[in-house]
């Protein structure tokens, strides 16, 4: 059974940046979408980004268009989210998810397994 597991999460102040990683225990992704999702207090949990097999296919949220980049490196297994001119707003715990195909989808029933999360906090 393949897990995910997320790092990089902490308290930072407002316009900086953080880099958070997601790898696969024991197992790789396989030619698999993964895509980042957060859930702020008392929210939904939303998409944040996905990311094809190859990389060469992504999609983002509107809310992060031009702030957070989605990559990967399938030779070190690791799928990246790294986060510029953090906000406030960007307050939430943190989950990177496989895809159920190389399809990049901002939809949650598109991905089969689930990491544990990573809380990033941004203070004003």
């Amino acid at each position: 059974q393949v897990q995910l597991v997320e790092s990089g999460g902490g308290l930072v102040q407002a316009g900086a940046s953080l880099r958070l990683s997601c790898a696969p225990s024991g197992r790789t992704f396989g030619a698999r979408a993964v895509a980042w999702f957060r859930q702020a207090p008392g929210k939904e949990r939303e998409v944040v980004g996905s990311i094809g097999w190859s990389g060469s296919a992504t999609y983002y949220h509107d809310s992060v268009k031009g702030r957070f980049t989605i990559s990967r490196d399938n030779f070190k297994n690791t799928v990246y989210l790294q986060m510029n001119s953090l906000a406030p707003e960007d307050t939430a715990v943190y989950y990177c998810a496989r895809g159920t195909s190389d399809s990049v989808s901002s939809r949650q029933s598109d991905y089969d397994v689930w990491g544990q999360g990573t809380q990033v906090t941004v203070s004003s």
